[in-house]
């Protein structure tokens, strides 16, 4: 009997195939070592992993103008600001409640998209979150909520959830949406 001149499908790896997973894990290292230097040279949290950064308030600014912009936020300049930093101190009042863990990662994150690189590679974004336009925002963030990326799904539910839960704490804004308060308990 002759051994066959056919090749077992196992028998070599493709050379191009093995060389695409070292550059494709070579660049996941790459990514994860200067996301962590940028979260720490540039948290997105402070204070203690407490406090929002300067970044990453103005990151929350730019999303709480694209989410509540429409007939939520007042109309007049002044008022509107007022408005905005009450929203962030909330939110930086609610973070500070979190687990730590949670904090931690939340403040990767915001790292992250406090960056050029980060904001363009997470979420498609090329505008700084200072002179972003509010439909450029809210554009990006309805990519956002229909990625097929779960990352991407998930950044959309935390900058929402979170700017959702800092605003409607607030009671003055419950009825903005017809929520009259919560129901005595007879």
């Amino acid at each position: 009997m002759t051994s066959s001149s056919k090749s077992s499908p196992m028998a070599t790896p493709d050379p191009k195939r093995r060389r695409l997973l070292k550059l494709g894990l070579g660049a996941a290292v790459v990514l994860a070592v200067a996301g962590g230097g940028v979260a720490l040279l540039k948290p997105g949290l402070v204070d203690g992993d407490k406090k929002l950064s300067p970044g990453a308030r103005s990151l929350f600014r730019a999303v709480a103008l694209a989410v509540f912009d429409g007939g939520l936020l007042p109309s007049d300049a002044a008022a509107r600001e007022t408005t905005l930093n009450a929203f962030l101190d909330r939110l930086d009042a609610n973070i500070a409640v979190f687990p730590a863990p949670v904090r931690a990662e939340l403040s990767q994150v915001l790292s992250l998209l406090d960056t050029a690189p980060g904001r363009f590679g997470l979420i498609g974004l090329k505008s700084s979150w200072d002179t972003v336009s509010t439909p450029e925002l809210a554009g990006v963030l309805e990519q956002l909520r229909v990625s097929d990326s779960n990352t991407r799904q998930q950044i959309y539910r935390a900058l929402r959830d979170l700017s959702s839960l800092a605003f409607f704490t607030d009671p003055t804004h419950w009825a903005l949406v017809g929520y009259p308060g919560p129901r005595a308990i007879p």
